[in-house]
């Protein structure tokens, strides 16, 4: 393996810096048992605070530790990406800034990965410090995501996984065909390789508020869903069914009804409620519609993923700004 890394640890960071320090104590205090080369390369997603001046210390002081500066904040899923465009090991973890995910599974992940698995993904037994909403509605979503699709997607799993060189090498293989709206998990299962889960107990945050708000998680969610389903897109032909048929035995009961005099309904009334109903229906389908053609007009675009403003750590021959 070119440079001698075996391991190459991913951690995207987006205004961290009030735990940022800890989560490179814990992680290098784990890699260090090891006993093997390893990189920790944080990915810095546009952060408006301090974590960029507290990443480029750490890594002054130490060579294990490299650092990749957005120009902005392109989203979590490009920062796991890029991560993983610049990462050198024989194996690739990916594990967020938080802590929530604990570095100390990464040990094991790289047993499972020593007996022959390309693929070993944190399976979350428990779920520490987060509400019922977003327990649920994550929950929720990847049943929903697995019953609409034919790529096994391990449900209960987030990012924080570690995948063999061939994997990582297959993600970037992607280069000519960078989609814009990822949804990496669901790559890396699409990918196919031999995959194993690790169980573990999620922890609540060490510091500082989630990053992953609602409109992001819904992001997501909708990224997971258009990228490897074609599920919604026929809904709107069967729910047109359905309710053309509904709706044609309805009328037919208020037009038998009025003509027996048993009922005085008004025939405005009816249509009025009828039309405004199907309204709603022809909007919701258009907006499954403008869901995918957005993406695709994202993909035309051609623009890059991501844009480095700042590498820090890396050979000299790659220090110099460039576009992905």
């Amino acid at each position: 393996m070119s440079e001698g890394i075996k391991y190459s640890i991913v951690i995207p960071a987006f205004n961290e810096e009030s735990l940022i320090e800890e989560s490179y104590k814990r992680l290098k205090n784990v890699m260090d048992t090891t006993n093997e080369p390893y990189e920790l390369i944080f990915v810095n997603d546009g952060s408006r605070d301090g974590t960029d001046e507290i990443l480029t210390g750490i890594c002054d002081n130490d060579s294990h530790v490299k650092l990749i500066n957005f120009s902005r904040n392109f989203g979590h899923q490009i920062a796991i990406t890029a991560g993983m465009d610049n990462a050198k090991g024989d194996a690739v973890v990916v594990i967020d800034a938080d802590l929530q995910d604990p570095p100390e599974v990464i040990l094991k992940m790289i047993e499972k990965w020593k007996e022959g698995y390309d693929v070993v993904y944190g399976k979350r037994l428990e779920r520490k410090g987060e509400s019922f909403f977003k327990l649920f509605t994550a929950r929720l979503f990847y049943r929903l995501l697995k019953s609409m699709t034919n790529i096994d997607i391990p449900v209960d799993t987030g990012d924080f996984r570690l995948i063999d060189r061939k994997v990582c090498d297959v993600m970037n293989s992607f280069n000519s065909v960078r989609e814009k709206n990822r949804y990496v998990r669901g790559l890396i299962s699409w990918a196919g390789f031999k995959q194993t889960a690790v169980p573990y107990i999620r922890d609540p945050r060490l510091a500082g508020e989630t990053k992953y708000t609602l409109k992001k998680m819904l992001k997501l969610a909708m990224d997971g869903i258009t990228s490897f389903s074609y599920v919604p897109l026929k809904i709107p032909l069967r729910l047109g069914g359905f309710l053309s048929a509904i709706s044609a035995i309805y009328l037919l009961a208020v037009l038998i009804l009025r003509i027996f005099g048993i009922s005085h309904i008004s025939m405005w009334g009816i249509m009025i409620a009828v039309n405004g109903f199907f309204a709603g229906i022809n909007f919701m389908i258009l907006g499954v519609f403008g869901e995918y053609i957005g993406r695709i007009y994202d993909e035309t675009r051609n623009r890059p993923l991501y844009i480095i403003s700042k590498k820090v750590g890396f050979d000299k021959n790659n220090e110099d700004n460039k576009r992905v």
